[in-house]
């Protein structure tokens, strides 16, 4: 017996010698500073070409902190810098910090989305009948910070009814005919699907008749929650977890034309558009600045400063071999499924490869958030 005392005793001491005892979980969100030593693939990747995403990210940050104008004001002085450069100015003017989720975790899920393209016209006919909606004229956004100031930033959308707001139609709602007057349409397309995923991407091109293409943005969403549709068709036993990719769901849909409304349905977020100008500089995201690609990212602002430089690390999908992808991408846009803290959204651009990625991609990864350092005034 004595014996065995005295092993449990030495058996506690190497376990406290070995820290055997958990430290405290990390806060889900933005933790404490790395050396740029620790971010895999640093001293890998082309910086130069990630400059004119930080330039556009200084159109709307500089005003709002005063470490950025600083900075900013910098990067100004160097137009087009080289790779060792722009390296050097991100190692000196920011610092990396990992991004930690819930229970200390610190993969999380990175997906991709892009600019599709569809089928349309600007009058309503047999072949193009399913309707894209410009924001309507009936959709209220009360600013609740106005009257709670513990609800700042927050808002809520609805519409009038007498003298009350209630919430605006649903997806269900809307497909059942209560819906915005025709006055309020774009465009109309040729495919319900192809729509439904135009809300998902944010923006895109149609594509008329005579060749010419309309440009249309966000513009705001009925104020109901975000439900992935995939989620729906795999707790329904429609499809497994691992299948249930966006070129997998389009098919299903597709094949199902009896059941696709209902699943549709099951979002009852529905997003409103707004005609863009055809230049070259892309879509526009949350943080109103354009989009660009493989260099912008989606994020969740409740844990990832709008504007911010972050670390990407993760792969692409490709087949059984995993190819490392790692990158300096911006949080410049905002999404309804992109929630928590390890969780990005890859813009990927216009075109088919650009959709095929994105169709396909749902891999882990792990964030580094570059924050604006601190500068000694001596």
């Amino acid at each position: 017996m004595k014996k065995t005392v005295n092993k449990l005793v030495v058996a506690g001491a190497l376990c406290l010698l070995a820290s055997c005892v958990s430290a405290p979980p990390r806060a889900p969100g933005i933790g404490q500073p790395v050396p740029w030593t620790q971010l895999p693939g640093w001293q890998d990747d082309r910086l130069s070409q990630a400059w004119p995403a930080l330039q556009s990210s200084c159109q709307k940050m500089s005003a709002r902190d005063a470490r950025w104008s600083e900075l900013c004001a910098d990067a100004a002085l160097l137009p087009a810098p080289d790779d060792d450069t722009a390296r050097a100015f991100f190692e000196t003017r920011f610092v990396a910090h990992e991004v930690s989720g819930s229970n200390d975790t610190a993969e999380g899920l990175i997906t991709g989305y892009y600019e599709p393209l569809l089928n349309g016209s600007r009058v309503k006919t047999k072949g193009f009948r399913y309707p894209v909606y410009g924001r309507p004229d009936d959709l209220v956004v009360v600013d609740l910070g106005a009257l709670y100031p513990e609800l700042q930033g927050k808002r809520y959308r609805g519409r009038l009814n007498s003298n009350r707001v209630v919430p605006y139609y649903s997806r269900a709602e809307m497909s059942n005919g209560k819906r915005p007057p025709d006055s309020a349409v774009l465009a109309w397309v040729d495919d319900p699907v192809a729509l439904f995923f135009l809300e998902i991407q944010g923006s895109g091109r149609i594509r008329l008749p005579d060749g010419k293409m309309l440009h249309v943005g966000y513009a705001d969403q009925n104020g109901h929650p975000y439900v992935a549709i995939g989620r729906t068709l795999v707790d329904s036993g429609a499809m497994k977890l691992e299948e249930a990719t966006m070129p997998a769901i389009r098919d299903w849909l597709k094949a199902n034309p009896d059941k696709a409304q209902a699943v549709l349905n099951s979002n009852p977020s529905y997003v409103f558009f707004t005609l863009r100008e055809p230049d070259n500089s892309g879509p526009v995201g949350a943080l109103n600045v354009p989009l660009q690609p493989e260099r912008s990212i989606a994020v969740d602002p409740d844990f990832i400063p709008l504007g911010s430089p972050v670390w990407f690390d993760t792969s692409l999908p490709g087949g059984d071999s995993v190819r490392p992808y790692r990158r300096l991408v911006f949080a410049q846009d905002t999404g309804g499924a992109i929630r928590g803290p390890v969780r990005a959204d890859l813009f990927l651009g216009f075109g088919e490869n650009a959709e095929r990625i994105a169709g396909a991609m749902r891999q882990r990864g792990r964030l580094y958030v570059l924050l604006p350092a601190s500068r000694s005034l001596n």
